[in-house]
């Protein structure tokens, strides 16, 4: 009958050992690798080899865990760094200064495309919003070549400072720039066009 009573309360006891090595192995799957199951080593049972095993690879896993977070924080600190040289060319590729009160200039320097573009279109006619801009200056001294696709950018992108109801002038045209420019049949009769930038200054000033 002592047998019988002793077998019972083993198996009533293995039976928790189990349950707690299945509940701390649901901790670690939700991310929990502080829960240990316990292991005595005054009174050992058969299942301590085992626990302690679980117990070392919840150890493992704490420590992978832990460096697979410090690689993902550096990961996006340097993301984070990269949008913001990203953002920071891209200023330095677009910039727009303020010459005047209400006059500001786009210095375009290198290849023109629709991306680039549409970027500076963007950020000239905010800036015009922003600061109340009466008259914005293009200036293409920096640009050696040009063709069909750059001169029609700039085309349209005077055009939608004109839709803000302010003045658009495009300064830096070369003499290669300019006949390449006939030579294509391009029509910028709709664009105010001036040799240099201070040539644009004087003519907007002396209309004021």
């Amino acid at each position: 009958m002592s047998e019988e009573v002793l077998s019972s309360s083993a198996l009533e006891d293995l039976r928790e050992r189990i349950v707690d090595a299945l509940l701390t192995l649901s901790s670690v799957g939700f991310g929990d690798f502080d829960a240990e199951l316990k292991v005595s080593a005054r009174n050992p049972h058969a299942l301590d080899p085992v626990f302690a095993s679980i117990n070392e690879l919840v150890t493992l896993f704490a420590a992978e865990q832990e460096q697979s977070d410090a690689f993902r924080k550096e990961l996006e600190g340097q993301l984070e760094l990269i949008e913001k040289q990203r953002m920071a060319i891209r200023e330095l590729s677009t910039p727009i200064i303020e010459l005047w009160n209400g006059i500001l200039c786009l210095p375009v320097v290198g290849v023109m495309d629709t991306v680039r573009s549409s970027e500076m279109t963007a950020a000239l006619l905010q800036a015009i919003v922003d600061k109340k801009t009466r008259y914005a200056i293009i200036d293409i001294t920096g640009i050696d070549v040009m063709d069909t696709g750059t001169v029609d950018h700039f085309i349209r992108m005077a055009r939608a400072v004109g839709h803000l109801g302010a003045e658009c002038a495009l300064t830096g045209l070369n003499p290669h720039i300019a006949q390449t420019v006939v030579h294509m049949g391009i029509d910028l009769s709709g664009v105010v066009t001036h040799r240099t930038l201070r040539d644009a200054l004087t003519a907007f000033v002396s209309r004021r």
